[in-house]
């Protein structure tokens, strides 16, 4: 089989390289020419771990291809997989479905027939019926197959999660659909990896009610760390104790700066816009919006709290923009509401990230100072504020540390140093649901 994959973000190229890699012919269309032609040099468009090396060899292996001609991709295609974006209106909600209509238009002259159409975007449900009326009406004589082939990849470990998927979902009412897509993926669930074959409104709904429930779980542990901070109870104590019970789980049950990225935001919000239009209103996830909203504020007051009150003339360092470790993904990150909040306050804030700094300077105010390395920013800071877990913030010489910041406060988002080894290297130190040393 002939695979083309349309739109060269996250999910269009990771998918497209993992399929490639495991032998499918496939190629990658995108209407950005200086994207293809930087692909084609090697070069990634974002900063994904192992995605490179897995691009370079399938393109070295002869199995995949970029295009910017929607004519060279499709013609030959026997299943065009769709992974454009989907983005929410802020205003009200609702889904942007424009991309994927341009997807269906630049796919319909160049079908062949029995081409199976697959949306791998997340969308409303009903919206592989749009694509059958939209494509019918374009090209009423050709006979075509719709398909939902939703993905479940974490930004930072999206090549392995594609490799080594925890469940594969094919949603179509079309046979031969269902058929040819459990063909594609049979050098993974010939590894054991689940298959789930459903019809086609159920897979697009499984997309949005998983990622709606992962960030009511993130939500949820948040609400009890900050009941934690009050009560004197233990957090870390707490989510482990509550994350034995198999039908909790321990995923997602670690407190930080909220939920953000390109899925869990506007995927809430797309979800409950959509219940409300069917009359049935998501009050869980309407309730998980607003605890993430809530919750980031509440942060800054904690800072600002633990920084005597005032914020006036004093510098923060930032260690972290983007919206969590191992991606260069600024999307909805909590530093674009945490950071502008501390300047409204008097802050001076030096930021660092190892990936997002590029992203980040288009994104957040301009007078934030971006520096080279953690111990630069922090250098006479008054307080380091932690909001993206990166590995290398964690394996920092304290004694260093210590040494060059003003005052040894230490304000942890992501509660990933151990609190006897800060108090023993004389900061101060405060995290999420365990209190604050003094």
């Amino acid at each position: 089989m002939q695979i083309a994959v349309i739109g060269t973000g996250y999910v269009g190229l990771v998918s497209g390289a993992c399929l490639a890699h495991v032998g499918w012919n496939v190629t990658c269309l995108d209407r950005d020419s200086y994207k293809i032609s930087k692909l084609r040099e090697g070069i990634m468009p974002i900063y994904e771990p192992g995605l490179e090396q897995i691009v370079n060899d399938s393109v070295a292996a002869g199995t995949l291809t970029f295009s910017d001609s929607p004519f060279d991709a499709i013609k030959g295609a026997d299943i065009i997989l769709i992974a454009v974006g989907t983005p929410t209106d802020p205003v009200t909600g609702k889904t942007d479905l424009s991309y994927i209509e341009g997807a269906v238009r630049d796919c319909a002259p160049f079908l062949k027939a029995h081409a199976i159409l697959v949306t791998k975007s997340t969308v409303p449900v009903g919206t592989g019926d749009f694509i059958k009326q939209t494509l019918t009406s374009l090209h009423p004589d050709i006979p075509f197959s719709i398909a939902s082939n939703p993905e479940f990849l974490r930004e930072g470990c999206a090549v392995s999660d594609c490799l080594k998927p925890d469940r594969i979902v094919i949603g179509s009412d079309d046979n031969h659909a269902k058929d040819r897509l459990a063909k594609l993926y049979e050098p993974f669930t010939r590894q054991g990896y689940p298959l789930v074959i459903t019809h086609l409104r159920s897979a697009e709904m499984i997309k949005y009610a998983a990622n709606s429930f992962l960030a009511m779980k993130i939500s949820f542990i948040n609400e009890i760390a900050n009941l934690c901070d009050v009560t004197g109870a233990s957090i870390a104590d707490v989510a482990y104790g509550i994350g034995l019970d198999p039908r909790i789980g321990s995923t997602h049950l670690k407190p930080g700066p909220g939920y953000g990225g390109s899925c869990f935001p506007k995927d809430t919000i797309s979800f409950s816009h959509f219940a409300r239009e069917h009359q049935h209103p998501l009050t869980l996830i309407e309730a998980t919006i607003k605890a993430n909203h809530h919750h980031q504020h509440h942060l800054v007051n904690k800072i600002i709290q633990q920084c005597g009150g005032n914020l006036q003339g004093k510098i923060i360092a930032v260690w972290g923009l983007t919206f969590k470790a191992q991606t260069d993904d600024m999307r909805d990150s909590a530093s674009l509401v945490i950071i502008p909040e501390l300047i409204r306050h008097g802050a001076t804030i030096h930021a660092y990230d190892p990936q997002g700094m590029a992203h980040a300077k288009t994104m957040l105010p301009a007078s934030v100072h971006f520096g080279t390395s953690p111990f630069d920013v922090a250098t006479d800071a008054d307080a380091i504020v932690i909001i993206t877990e990166w590995p290398e913030f964690y394996a920092v010489d304290l004694t260093q540390l210590r040494s060059i910041m003003k005052h040894p406060l230490l304000i942890d988002l992501r509660n990933g140093f151990k609190r006897q080894t800060m108090v023993q290297g004389g900061f101060n130190y405060m995290c999420i649901g365990e209190g604050a040393t003094q």
